[in-house]
């Protein structure tokens, strides 16, 4: 019978990261067999090289965006944060206060840097995940990020290609830019456990951070 060897790799033959991404947590992934990057909330990665990019997502939500004929993609991990009266915002369009303010900048950072890196705005595919319900005795934080992302990709005439969003789970997403394969898993045994915790985290973070610049889309 013959047995199966994992292959293993070192971190010094990792595909080069694009400037600005060297900070990203970068690995061998012998289950899946590929490279992988590690995204957190707050954070977005965009590669050219054969990798799977990886997160964890809550009441966050990530736009999944490669150009499907050149392959350059990336994924991003974001939340709204409240208004400054300490309220969802309620309007969506390109500039309403701080909430939509960061969002937009969110979205837009992942886009630029797609097409800075050779994308096409005319091939993007882009799918979308995450938005979940985490926290019982808020307002549906998830609900308003789907709903924002929805409304910025129509804003800028992006189809959204595929979703999988909304639920009470936190998902496991695993997203392939090469071929535009998005994999999601619900995690229904850490519902209220580690993500939340780390969400509640995130939120407090972004009470504290001046609105970001307002940057267009090329």
């Amino acid at each position: 019978m013959t047995v199966g060897l994992m292959v293993s790799k070192n971190k010094e033959d990792l595909p080069p990261a694009l400037p600005g991404f060297e900070h990203i947590n970068r690995y061998w992934d012998p289950h899946q067999g590929c490279y992988a990057a590690k995204i957190l909330p707050g954070q977005y990665f965009v590669t050219m090289c054969d990798e799977l990019i990886v997160t964890v997502l809550g009441s966050c939500v990530s736009a999944c965006i490669r150009d499907r004929v050149f392959g350059v993609g990336g994924m991003n991990h974001f939340m709204l944060p409240n208004n400054g009266a300490g309220s969802p915002a309620k309007e969506y369009g390109m500039i309403v206060g701080d909430a939509a303010r960061y969002g937009i900048y969110a979205m837009e950072l992942l886009i630029n840097e797609i097409l800075k890196n050779g994308g096409n705005r005319q091939n993007l595919e882009v799918k979308i995940t995450g938005g979940g319900k985490m926290f019982a005795n808020m307002a549906d934080v998830g609900k308003r990020n789907v709903e924002f992302v929805r409304k910025f990709l129509a804003t800028e005439g992006l189809e959204i290609a595929a979703e999988e969003v909304g639920d009470i789970y936190p998902r496991k997403v695993r997203y392939y830019p090469g071929n535009g394969k998005l994999k999601v898993a619900k995690m229904h045994s850490v519902r209220n456990d580690t993500v939340s915790s780390r969400e509640v985290a995130y939120l407090r973070d972004l009470h504290k951070q001046p609105a970001q610049g307002d940057i267009e889309l090329f």
